[in-house]
């Protein structure tokens, strides 16, 4: 069985997908972007910022499954320039303050919407 899992507070999904999946005990969270679900604008002045907004995203997503970050047992971050590596970090770190979950860190060409950093999760209750 399988639950789709949907937040108000995090964007509505751009293409044929959903913003999580519930399977066995298991979360699957698509890519989230700095997108603003209120107003649809992208929240990008800086990589800081924009990486702020998609840590919420996930932590809405989780708290809709009834979950929370400590659940998160591994998280992939697409970026568009490694230089930014240590300053996604810098945010990304304050929502794990003990065992933070496996990872990779890819640079890529091109993100959705031109979007610098984009994480996406799997988390398990």
């Amino acid at each position: 069985m399988k639950k789709i899992i949907t937040s108000t507070k995090a964007p509505t999904p751009i293409g044929p997908y959903n913003q999580a999946v519930l399977a066995n005990g298991t979360l699957y969270i698509s890519g989230q972007i700095a997108l603003n679900p209120e107003t649809g604008e992208l929240m990008d002045n800086t990589i800081q910022e924009e990486t702020e907004w998609v840590m919420k995203h996930l932590g809405s997503i989780l708290a809709e499954a009834g979950m929370d970050y400590s659940n998160l047992v591994k998280c992939s971050i697409f970026i568009k320039d490694m230089g930014q590596f240590a300053q996604i970090n810098e945010v990304y770190a304050k929502y794990f303050k003990a065992d933070p979950p496996a990872r990779e860190t890819v640079e890529v060409a091109c993100l959705p919407k031109n979007v610098n950093v984009e994480i996406s999760g799997i988390a398990v209750k």
